[in-house]
């Protein structure tokens, strides 16, 4: 998969979590319940004493990680902009992990939306892991640092000096 295609997966993700976020946050200032397929599920979760930390809706925390996912993802691509992503994916992962870990063995209840974001934010942890780690830099030439190639190649380099 070129780096562009990822890029691009990213992006249409972080943009499905952010609107999945922004809904949330909505229900919540709006003091109404959010549509549930399980029944009460959802509204279950979005007012337990696990929806808020330190007085701050976690709905609200996701948007804004939402936001700040989307801004690493559409600044100029390098190393650091790539490692700016799969850090703030990392950390969204974790707090969607201790939130469903919440769901299931506190609360006895999971809302869906809450389990689509942490869905979305599992293969964003996996794809940002993965795009950071290839550190390919869309638009070098092969054998140009970060790109894979020739030059690039330790053998090649090894059996060059010999």
């Amino acid at each position: 998969m070129s780096a562009r295609a990822l890029r691009i997966i990213l992006i249409v993700l972080a943009v499905v979590g952010l609107g999945i976020a922004s809904y949330l946050t909505y229900v919540h200032y709006a003091g109404i319940k959010p549509v549930c397929t399980a029944g009460e599920s959802c509204t279950k979760v979005q007012t337990s004493t696990y929806s808020r930390l330190a007085g701050v809706p976690v709905a609200l925390m996701g948007l804004i990680g939402y936001i700040a996912i989307l801004i690493s993802l559409l600044v100029p691509e390098s190393e650091t902009s790539r490692l700016a992503t799969m850090a703030l994916v990392l950390v969204g992962f974790g707090f969607s992990a201790y939130l469903t870990y919440r769901e299931l063995f506190s609360i006895h209840a999971v809302c869906e939306w809450c389990a689509s974001s942490a869905g979305i934010l599992t293969i964003m942890m996996f794809l940002s892991t993965w795009r950071f780690l290839r550190g390919e830099v869309p638009g070098a030439a092969p054998g140009q640092p970060g790109q894979p190639g020739p030059a690039s190649d330790s053998a090649t380099t090894l059996g060059a000096a010999s």
